[in-house]
């Protein structure tokens, strides 16, 4: 019965904070051997979070296919022109000067497209926190260069939500492949029917993931 009683309580759990992150581990750990082993041998993951500021969005478009040194490196740079990166003050910066930051053309777009919703009031970070995750995935992805990998890094890191797989990111995707153990050209849909088994704490599930990714040895490439 008692069981039963922490099965239910389990399932009302939508956002993951420090109190809670680690029994929602081990209780992922409890139901697939294979996480199991993950806690085994590398430990907890870390409860990876963003602030939900207009930087932490900054920060995650130019993440968006580039390496996080890459996209760290930018930030730093835009940092280091404005002090703060907020809308208004990257509306003042032109072109080149956005260049000059490490920022493409493409992602200068995007981000001033951001900044400019905001500035407008189309956007209103402090409503997208209280908005369902499929609220928000609609009104986020209707701006230029926002897809779903960009919300799903958003609704993880930044609001904590529990039931999130970033089916577009590749170190997740790749790190789930080797643990399962299942062919390198699985289908969208067969990893995604995996994940299914760790709702309703997929974004809990990923972390582990990705912490399996940055711990475990690659293998090494033929020569």
């Amino acid at each position: 019965m008692k069981k039963s009683t922490n099965s239910i309580v389990l399932k009302e759990i939508e956002t993951f904070h420090p109190d809670n992150f680690q029994d929602l581990c081990k209780h992922l750990a409890s139901q697939d051997q294979d996480l199991k082993l993950i806690l085994e041998n590398h430990g907890y993951p870390p409860m990876w979070t963003r602030e939900n500021t207009f930087e932490t969005l900054v920060h995650i478009i130019l993440e968006q296919q580039v390496s996080l040194a890459s996209a760290l490196a930018a930030l730093n740079k835009l940092k280091e022109k404005l002090t703060e990166i907020t809308p208004e003050k990257i509306l003042q910066l032109n072109d080149e000067e956005m260049r000059e930051c490490y920022v493409s053309r493409q992602k200068n777009i995007y981000i001033k497209g951001l900044a400019n919703a905001i500035v407008n009031g189309e956007i209103d970070l402090e409503k997208l926190s209280k908005m369902s995750n499929d609220e928000l995935r609609k009104e986020l992805v209707n701006l230029k260069g926002i897809g779903n990998w960009t919300v799903d890094v958003y609704l993880m890191f930044t609001l904590q939500r529990t039931d999130i797989f970033p089916i577009g990111d590749l170190a997740a995707v790749n790190a789930l492949k080797r643990l399962k153990q299942i062919p390198t050209k699985s289908t969208k849909e067969e990893i995604l029917e995996i994940s299914e088994r760790w709702k309703p704490f997929r974004s809990i599930a990923s972390m582990m993931l990705w912490h399996y990714y940055l711990s475990a040895p690659k293998k090494p490439k033929n020569p």
